[in-house]
């Protein structure tokens, strides 16, 4: 068996996927005095680092529970032109995380609340930050599940542990004392330590009609409000922005010559 051989063997044993890839070509580059072997190491390493890169950012972003990959490039600002579009983009710098600071984004269904956290959510994740997304019952349900086993500690500490953790939904649907109570220790415990990202389409008077209890709920909304962005959406239903479009072109008037 040659040498060359042994050598992809042990790349391949190595899990060295981009230098395997690639050894054929650079071997020919330095047997043709266009690279010396210290710069085809050099760049061989380089583009094996880049790819293990790759694979760290792209597991971050695999486990941290995301409904879908969508960018802040994939939003229609123009069709949501309430939205502060530079203080959006001011969030990929992730000068929030650093500040331990939460983002609410406040808005009827449909406006784009969960697009736009979920691609800050992705962001984060994508520079090595713990990040988990979860709607705000299933949050609660979890919870609860814990609690009757006897995990409760265990399971609020996991949620509480994540640099970024965003709650979606927040006021779908109503919650009853014994979650609102499980939500408020969960905020509690974030306060000051880790940024949360909510999505609710209630606004912040209306916030004891989701937990019964408006003791409770200013308890909640003061820990999240404390150091805060509040992003407000007013506008259309981003999912029927199309069908709003061809509803319009069809009840133009037709020119006629």
């Amino acid at each position: 068996m040659s040498n060359y051989i042994k050598l992809t063997n042990n790349l391949e044993i190595l899990k060295l996927e981009k230098i395997k890839e690639n050894i054929d070509q650079y071997i020919d580059l330095i047997n043709n005095r266009k690279k010396d072997i210290v710069d085809a190491l050099y760049e061989l390493t380089s583009l094996e680092i880049e790819l293990r890169n790759e694979k760290a950012i792209y597991g971050c972003v695999r486990t941290a529970g995301f409904p879908f990959l969508k960018t802040l490039d994939d939003f229609d600002f123009s069709f949501q032109p309430t939205i502060n579009k530079e203080q959006i983009i001011d969030f990929k710098n992730l000068r929030f995380i650093e500040n331990k600071e939460n983002i609410i984004f406040v808005g009827s269904p449909g406006v784009g609340k969960t697009h736009l956290a979920t691609a800050i959510g992705i962001i984060a994740a994508q520079n090595r930050n713990s990040t988990y997304f979860i709607n705000c019952n299933d949050l609660i349900a979890n919870l609860k599940k814990a609690n009757s086993e006897n995990r409760f500690i265990n399971r609020i500490n996991h949620y509480a542990k994540y640099k970024v953790l965003v709650i979606d939904e927040v006021g779908f649907l109503p919650v009853d004392p014994e979650g609102a109570n499980m939500l408020f220790q969960l905020i509690n415990k974030r306060y000051e330590k880790h940024s949360t990202i909510i999505t609710t389409n209630k606004p912040f008077g209306k916030w004891h009609e989701i937990f019964n209890d408006v003791t409770l709920a200013n308890a909640i909304l003061d820990r999240l409000l404390h150091h805060s962005h509040i992003i407000n959406i007013n506008g259309n239903s981003y999912r029927l922005k199309d069908k709003i479009k061809t509803s319009s072109e069809l009840t133009e008037p037709i020119q006629t010559e």
